[in-house]
């Protein structure tokens, strides 16, 4: 039935020109979005919110939007922001709010997802949990999306994963820092602006984002290897603050969860593409529909690397997360995200 929401959109909004906009008192929202430099934000958050939302809604609903970014945030403030009530509207990586509770890494630890349609499925069965959990904050989920594949970029020749051991990497997450330091590599943290100068400057050998990220933010220029495998996806969680929800109209309320759900489905549906085109655009391949390519040698993982990923997951990376998850995080999961890829984590 998922596949038949906008046909269903579409077929009601045609029958009802005239009535449609008189469902929705006027109401102006305000967004804080994801990073508004990248694809994720332009070419689907930003949209719909001062495309999508306006016109389903007959011009009644209207939002402001800015990029986290453009509001001088980092990241991991925003669910502590939204449930204080100062955001109404936010969007944030998942992984961000691994400091506040491990619950938070459980659909993206590295290794757990090799291709898009894997991740989809974990995040899915996991997304009522975080709906759960949330909710005690008084935050409301809205949707998870993704954005493309989280690869390697470096400024240094790059084989395969064991050509990690000894170089610092740039990571975003904990789960791809002990991935990195079970590589033998030194993990190091810093904002997603300030990876460029230190690629650049030889602060760091290597960085991990989103294939088309990396594209979007000019890593091509300061990197010189894309190594192809999949290490995590950096899930983006969707929310509001849940009195902020609670004081909207129900028809306003429908409309936003409805067209969530298509909104989310594109950017799944896009994770894949974009992740070649990342992988096209950062090395130049003709594929890339961009002006601008890169000149980036691509690597592409051999069947060893595979093994050798999925081994960390399982030895390293799996354990260390569930012995400071609770319990319960366990157990739910096992009982979810550990049916879809056949893994049992112990406590």
């Amino acid at each position: 039935m998922k596949s038949l929401l906008p046909l269903i959109v579409l077929a009601a909004s045609a029958f009802a020109p005239v009535s449609h906009a008189q469902e929705y008192p006027a109401t102006k929202l305000k967004i804080v979005g994801g990073l508004s430099n990248l694809s994720q934000y332009n070419d689907f958050e930003k949209p719909f919110w001062t495309t999508t939302i306006p016109k389903a809604s007959g011009g009644k609903v209207t939002a402001d939007i800015k990029g986290y970014n453009e509001m001088g945030l980092k990241g991991p403030e925003i669910i502590r922001l939204m449930s204080q009530g100062v955001i109404e509207f936010g969007t944030a990586t998942i992984a961000y709010f691994a400091a506040d509770n491990p619950i938070n890494e459980a659909i993206d630890l590295a290794g757990l997802a090799p291709d898009v349609k894997t991740a989809r499925a974990v995040t899915d069965a996991f997304e009522p949990m975080y709906a759960k959990f949330y909710a005690q904050s008084g935050v409301k989920v809205l949707g998870m999306s993704t954005f493309p594949a989280q690869v390697l970029f470096c400024n240094a020749e790059i084989k395969g994963l064991a050509d990690i051991k000894g170089k610092k990497v740039r990571t975003s997450s904990r789960t791809q820092a002990e991935f990195v330091e079970a590589l033998g590599g030194s993990s190091v943290t810093m904002a997603f602006g300030e990876v460029v100068p230190a690629l650049q400057n030889k602060v760091v050998d290597c960085a991990i984002t989103g294939s088309l990220s990396g594209y979007s933010a000019k890593w091509y220029e300061v990197s010189t290897h894309l190594y192809a495998l999949p290490v995590n996806w950096n899930q983006l969680l969707h929310a509001v603050n849940q009195k902020a929800w609670d004081k909207l109209n129900p028809n306003v309320q429908k409309l936003i969860t409805t067209q969530y759900k298509i909104m989310v489905d594109d950017v799944w549906a896009a994770a894949g593409k974009q992740t070649q085109e990342g992988y096209d655009c950062n090395t130049g391949a003709a594929a890339c529909p961009n002006p601008v390519k890169g000149k980036m040698t691509l690597v592409q993982p051999t069947d060893a690397d595979r093994a050798l990923l999925k081994k960390v997951l399982s030895e390293s990376v799996l354990p260390k997360w569930a012995a400071r998850c609770s319990a319960q995080c366990v157990t739910d999961f096992n009982a979810t995200v550990g049916k879809v890829v056949g893994l049992t984590a112990s406590k």
